[in-house]
């Protein structure tokens, strides 16, 4: 059908004269069946398009769906697909979407869930933390009071500094979340439920960086040590990391520090605490 020179009766397009749409190119659900039509000079008849004067869609490509809600973007030159697109005003597409990072940065801890595994259900584990807090701000058992009874600052780990600036400012590529469990009636120590005599190493790729988040499933404090590599605590600033070899994780609370694995062989992981010592206990291997 040619319908370069047809007129359109009443209750078509009314509202439209003026309009080029020589390079306009309709979409589904528009006017199905017109194909190859040519309406460069078509003059449109009234009450279904009003309102729709002055109108650029020279290089605009329609697609079906609602697109309410779009009043003062610049279309000129955006193909449109199918679906909604309300609320959208202002909003600026031409930039490529934001991916947003699977794990904190460095140098300000994990903001991972916290995840209890099936290892830590049974009579070895008698509580778990279900929201550990942070302890980097707490003093220790006994030192809570100090500033309000002595009006005595006491040091915590948020103080540290390091007093180099960071030496491997890496981010981690995954993170190690490992529970510091036990039964307190029972005093039974163990990792993820799991004691020494019946775990598995943990592996470290060499010279990967890796993030390890301890979670205190207990109600004791367990200074934990990583033999052969450093624990860089984090502490919210990412230019100066402390290094540790020894980090204690209080009781009910999680802390989070890096591992920059540049020591390959065999080394021990455990708490300082000589009785928790023998189930609290992994063999690191990094190769």
């Amino acid at each position: 059908m040619v319908h370069s020179k047809m007129a359109m009766g009443s209750a078509s397009m009314s509202g439209m004269e003026g309009m080029e749409h020589s390079k306009m190119a309709m979409g589904s659900d528009s006017m199905p069946g017109m194909e190859g039509m040519d309406h460069s000079k078509m003059a449109m008849g009234s009450d279904s398009m009003s309102g729709m004067e002055g109108m650029d869609h020279s290089k605009m490509a329609m697609g079906s769906g609602s697109m309410a809600g779009m009043e003062g973007m610049d279309h000129s030159k955006m193909a449109m697909g199918s679906g909604s697109m309300t609320g959208m005003e202002g909003m600026d597409l031409s930039q490529p979407s934001m991916v947003m990072p699977t794990l904190g940065l460095a140098g300000y801890g994990s903001d991972n869930e916290i995840k209890h595994l099936d290892s830590e259900n049974g009579p070895q584990v008698d509580m778990q933390s279900g929201m550990p807090q942070s302890g980097l701000n707490d003093p220790g058992i006994g030192l809570r009071d100090h500033q309000a009874n002595y009006n005595r600052k006491v040091l915590t780990y948020a103080d540290l500094k390091g007093l180099h600036p960071t030496h491997d400012k890496r981010q981690p590529t995954r993170e190690i979340q490992l529970h510091l469990t036990g039964n307190m009636n029972r005093y039974m120590w163990s990792i993820n439920g799991i004691n020494f005599a019946d775990s598995a190493p943990l592996e470290l790729a060499y010279n990967e960086r890796v993030r390890i988040t301890l979670v205190n499933d207990t109600m004791m404090i367990h200074p934990m040590h990583l033999h052969g590599v450093w624990s860089e605590l984090e502490t919210g600033d990412p230019d100066y990391i402390p290094r540790k070899h020894t980090v204690m994780v209080q009781p009910g609370s999680k802390i989070s520090y890096l591992v920059t694995a540049d020591a390959l062989g065999q080394w021990a992981y455990h708490c300082h605490l000589l009785y928790h010592m023998p189930g609290m206990f992994r063999k690191v291997v990094i190769k």
